[in-house]
């Protein structure tokens, strides 16, 4: 064995770092967290200042006694987990559970993995930081108490298998909140006005100027009015106005920063920016992805002048230290880089190289120079009304950082690129084409995307960089929020156009309000928020919420002891829980929409076991209720009392197929076809309401048809084992369980035999797989 042990938390990271250390070292991983709270119960112990109760998971026990054997037979044990408070605590679980001592323990930390940062690391090692390992510890335990405390009030009052969370709940807050904006959002028209007027260019070559009425008007009859104004007026430059601007290159990458700007420009979701960085960093490309500072090394800074001056010139070189403005930085101190500024590309998958060379051009540009502009507005004056034409035109005199890169925007406002204006001069007269008058409309607010929705979380001070990503999948996951898609709705607009002395009225049609990979919430999630804001409204304050991460802060500098704050905390938290228990138990997020005119019982919606639900009556009268489930593009808030009753048609009769009646109905997984007592789902663009016979009949014949596709083979040796044709593939199923086919053999002509054979190989090789992640590496 090695005279020393280093362990990180990754393989990935482990093979990478054993490269650059020679014999005396061998690299383990930890494969992450090698202990937790316990699952039993709460895992805190309060009656010994909210002491952790921690337990290593059966699934960790085999590879926590090798690396203890490890540790014993080596001099030296190396601990170089990330340098964040998650990696901090990492390293110290690791020295309390395999019994470490100090004499022989050293903690090494690095922002990049490359020869020299490491090597440098291995020449200064230092202790544990146990601020970091404390603020850590805290927040585990806080959320814990706040998970384990609301769920099963939740469970209660709205439905079981309900959770709550600390930063979960005001996420699904913030995207609750603006969804009520949206619906209570009136959108309020108003006339755009644009004129072309007719000049000539240098050449004398005759080119059009594009102009914008300084305000936009209200109504119609005023534009009308404008125009008719327009019909004999003469036009004018009164004024021109030429001045220069610059546009400065963004700072480098944060991990919020990361995640938006590859959504905008690379379409990745927040968790798979993440997932692809740390196969960056662990390879060796990039230093570490979970950061909140903008700085960046002298050693990067240096680097990145030669590159910068290689590539352009030493013109386009301007170096600039960016400082972080959020306080108590807690994770990486630098941002995030390339390891080597000469790399311009790697190797690796497309979506790796892609996200490489966004982060190879950010960092690049942001030691580049200004862009240099000349912007010109020339004022047009109007002979026979006070109003005023605009014209803008701005051209690039030096592109200077936009010569590598531009940051994107989530705008979605109508933006127009402004382009260089023909020669003109004050006092000038044009001669005017046309002005069109356009009715345009109020955007309502946008609805969150990830990256908006991880920038908004970052502007509140909600959460920390290794948190965006893990709170956006797990209110996905538990059912608050869905992302999608929405189509446009049409509208008709009007446009008004003066040319000559003829004023044309047309009306036209354009689809507005689409959205793509939008976050929206579910009606449980709102009725889960609605609860929470009502009962506990300072789990689902921003400011509180942003206040415990600055306590966190607070620990992690050594300023406050973690047990205090957990105590402060639980003694202001519990009350309002056990006082939310002794309310009424009656079920939360019911509306009442009205009265069934046949029966004259109550209608409402509801969330029921497996989701929104109408009901008829109520449980006290002596008919019992009657349930219908939602569609799925229905929602509890803007559902009709006339909607609900069309639910209740349902299942309906459709006609007959093979002397057997077709019915439709929603059952807990959408709408279906039942026929012969088979179900076939409806495909999406299928209305349950309005689906025809000739439909049904297409929907099941095709059901049959693919399942009888499914099947290649079935062996009467053994009905559980067939072979099959899946999604990717033919392939084995036997007991449950799927297994691959060679791609060289026909799956036809496989044999009993021959299948069990494959299925004792891919077991057989499995096996040494569950190991492999115990042993060397």
């Amino acid at each position: 064995m090695s005279k020393n042990l280093v362990i990180v938390e990754s393989p990935a990271k482990a093979k990478t770092i054993e490269k650059f250390l020679g014999k005396d070292f061998h690299v383990l991983s930890s494969f992450g967290h090698i202990r937790d709270l316990a699952e039993k119960g709460f895992g805190i112990d309060f009656e010994n200042n909210y002491q952790p109760q921690y337990e290593v998971p059966k699934d960790k026990q085999k590879l926590v006694g090798d690396l203890k054997k490890a540790a014993k037979e080596s001099e030296i044990v190396w601990l170089a987990s990330d340098e964040d408070r998650e990696g901090e605590a990492i390293s110290w679980h690791l020295f309390e559970v395999l019994g470490l001592t100090k004499e022989r323990t050293k903690r090494i930390v690095f922002h990049e993995i490359t020869k020299n940062a490491i090597l440098e690391a291995i020449e200064n090692p230092r202790e544990i930081d146990i601020n970091l390992v404390d603020a850590q510890q805290a927040r585990r335990v806080l959320d814990r108490i706040v998970g384990f405390e609301l769920s099963p009030v939740l469970w209660r009052k709205i439905k079981p298998s309900l959770s709550a969370g600390r930063v979960q709940s005001v996420a699904v807050r913030l995207i609750v909140d603006r969804e009520r904006e949206i619906q209570k959002f009136s959108s309020e028209a108003s006339y755009r006005v644009t004129a072309v007027f007719l000049v000539t260019d240098k050449n004398g070559k005759p080119v059009e100027l594009k102009a914008e009425l300084q305000n936009r008007i209200k109504t119609k009859d005023q534009a009308l009015q404008f125009l008719e104004k327009c019909k004999n007026a003469q036009f004018q430059i009164e004024n021109i106005v030429t001045r220069p601007a610059k546009k400065s290159p963004a700072p480098p990458f944060t991990t919020s920063t990361l995640q938006q700007e590859a959504a905008r420009k690379l379409g990745y979701s927040v968790s798979q920016t993440m997932i692809i960085a740390q196969k960056l960093y662990e390879a060796g490309l990039i230093t570490y992805m979970r950061t909140d500072s903008v700085n960046l090394s002298s050693l990067a800074l240096n680097t990145a002048k030669a590159e910068i001056t290689s590539m352009a010139g030493e013109k386009y070189v301007h170096v600039r230290q960016f400082h972080t403005k959020s306080k108590g930085a807690q994770e990486a101190h630098e941002a995030i880089r390339p390891s080597y500024m000469n790399q311009h590309e790697i190797n690796g998958t497309n979506q790796e190289k892609r996200l490489y060379e966004l982060i190879w051009k950010r960092t690049i540009a942001s030691q580049m120079a200004d862009a240099e502009l000349e912007k010109t507005t020339a004022t047009i004056n109007i002979s026979t009304t006070t109003e005023k034409f605009i014209a803008n035109g701005e051209v690039l005199t030096f592109d200077g950082f936009l010569r590598v890169y531009m940051e994107s925007t989530d705008d979605e406002g109508e933006q127009e690129n402004s382009t260089m204006l023909p020669p003109l001069k004050v006092n000038d007269n044009l001669n005017i084409q046309t002005i069109v008058a356009q009715e345009r409309f109020t955007q309502k607010p946008p609805r969150y995307a990830e990256a908006s929705l991880v920038r908004k979380l970052e502007e509140l001070g909600i959460g920390r960089p290794s948190t965006y990503a893990p709170t956006i999948s797990t209110i996905q996951n538990r059912g608050y929020v869905e992302k999608g898609d929405r189509e446009g709705e049409l509208r008709t607009f009007t446009t008004l156009t003066l040319k000559g002395d003829v004023i044309n009225d047309a009306e036209k049609q354009e689809t507005f309000g689409s959205e793509k990979a939008k976050l929206f919430p579910t009606d449980i999630g709102i009725v889960v928020t609605d609860f929470l804001n009502e009962y506990f409204p300072n789990i689902m304050d921003y400011n509180f919420t942003a206040n415990v991460e600055k306590e966190f802060d607070n620990i992690a500098e050594g300023e406050t002891k973690w047990t205090k704050t957990i105590d402060t905390f639980y003694k202001q938290f519990h009350p309002v829980v056990e006082a939310s228990k002794a309310r009424s138990d009656h079920k939360v997020g019911e509306h009442i929409l009205g009265t069934d005119p046949k029966t004259g019982r109550q209608v409402s919606v509801k969330i029921g076991r497996f989701g929104p639900v109408a009901q008829i009556g109520i449980a006290d009268e002596e008919e019992k209720p009657l349930f219908a489930s939602l569609l799925k593009n229905q929602s509890m808030e803007t559902i009709t009392l006339e909607e609900v009753l069309e639910l209740f048609k349902l299942p309906r009769i459709v006609g007959k197929f093979e002397d057997k009646e077709m019915s439709v109905a929603i059952g807990r997984f959408g709408p279906y076809i039942k026929h012969d007592n088979k179900f076939i789902s409806l495909p999406k663009e299928e209305d349950p309401m309005t689906i025809t016979a000739e439909t049904a009949i297409a929907l099941i014949q095709k059901k049959r048809q693919d399942d009888a596709n499914k099947v290649i083979k079935v062996f009467p040796e053994d009905t559980e084992l067939g072979l099959l044709n899946g999604r990717f593939g033919p392939y084995i199923s036997y007991k449950k369980k799927n297994y691959k086919i060679p791609k060289k053999q026909d799956p036809a002509l496989l044999t009993y035999e021959d299948c069990i054979k494959l299925i004792e190989e891919e077991d057989k090789s499995d096996k040494p797989k569950k190991k492999k992640r115990f042993t060397k590496k």
